[in-house]
């Protein structure tokens, strides 16, 4: 009898994050974090922040922030929302966006948090499989339905699409909302944010994350429709109106103006990573072609759990996914030369 309370608790299945190891002599190439720091305008920010300012709640609405993210990205600061992360804007989307009576629409292999917010918020989904090639395939998203979230580049594959991929998606759902997470877009990826000004069901997530080494501070955002846009403030008003700290505001616009310093530290992850791939593909893998900052590689004559393993002994992190379809391939972000170089260095031991 005095167990009943327990029956009310939420029983779900939690998202499962990369390993993070308190051990600081790893090379930890397991979560797509960017090996490089912060912008030095971003540093420079955060020392130089005026702590007095931590008595007083932060500008509601974020509006410094949102006008360096939409000047950099051509759109008013109407159409831009922000949160806590782009796993925090997706969410807030999801329970914004995703109330109809149909099934929402994304991959079978994609970003592991979609079915658990769906799980967590009472959607319906489905989850057209990837082709053999791992390429989604719009026409799977011509059935009606409640809504459709598409990664581009998806993840884990890193496999990025055109923007006509994104339009005959939309052309086909003008009825829903479709969210396009760009987490990883910069790396590669061709951004569909120019599309948003056609298409007011449209949304485009984005992270601080990843292309700008602010994962430490939780910042994402959301340009869309001013309808979208002011949607997801409700929600987010609903519950919690101070949502971005002043501290995050402040290094978030140092680190989206400072172009730069972006596009070096970009270019440098891309000539790691096309060195890394053409280092594994000489020593026999199967490397897709990634337009994100990791790469999907297999091997026909070894298990790459076993590899995985073989690594994490070596305090080398990569990621393996104990999952249908792409339990066969392991994901490798890609850090500095060093790092990389040292997991080179595991891979030929583990096969030699």
């Amino acid at each position: 009898m005095n167990d009943l309370w327990k029956k009310n608790l939420r029983k779900i299945k939690p998202y499962v994050p990369g390993e993070q190891s308190k051990d600081r002599d790893i090379v930890k190439i397991n979560a797509n974090e960017n090996p490089y720091p912060p912008s030095p305008k971003a540093v420079a920010a955060l020392k130089s922040f005026d702590t007095d300012r931590l008595r007083f709640y932060p500008q509601a609405d974020s509006l410094p922030l949102k006008e360096a993210i939409a000047d950099f990205y051509g759109v008013k600061a109407e159409n831009v929302f922000v949160g806590n992360g782009s796993d925090d804007v997706l969410a807030l989307a999801f329970q914004s966006f995703f109330n109809g009576d149909k099934p929402i629409a994304f991959p079978d292999i994609t970003y592991s948090f979609y079915p658990v917010w769906c799980d967590l918020f009472g959607i319906e989904y489905t989850n057209p499989a990837l082709d053999e090639n791992f390429r989604i395939n719009p026409d799977d998203y011509k059935a009606e339905n409640g809504g459709v979230v598409i990664p581009n580049p998806n993840a884990p594959t890193s496999i990025g699409e055109a923007t006509e991929f994104v339009e005959k998606i939309l052309e086909y759902n003008r009825d829903c909302v479709v969210i396009i997470d760009e987490a990883y877009c910069d790396f590669g990826g061709t951004s569909s944010v120019p599309l948003t000004k056609k298409y007011e069901n449209l949304l485009i997530t984005g992270t601080f994350s990843k292309s700008r080494s602010l994962a430490g501070i939780r910042l994402g955002f959301a340009i869309g429709s001013k309808a979208l846009i002011d949607t997801l403030e409700a929600v987010k008003n609903s519950y919690n109106s101070y949502t971005i700290d002043s501290l995050s505001i402040a290094m978030g616009v140092e680190a989206m103006n400072d172009t730069e310093y972006f596009y070096k530290t970009i270019d440098k992850i891309k000539t790691t990573r096309q060195r890394v791939t053409d280092e594994l593909r000489a020593l026999g893998f199967d490397v897709l072609d990634s337009q994100t900052n990791f790469i999907m590689a297999t091997h026909k004559s070894y298990d790459m759990k076993e590899m995985f393993e073989y690594l994490k002994e070596n305090k080398i992190f990569i990621r393996y996914f104990n999952q249908p379809r792409i339990n066969k391939y392991v994901r490798i972000t890609i850090g500095t030369d060093e790092e990389m170089n040292r997991f080179l260095q595991g891979v030929k031991d583990f096969i030699g």
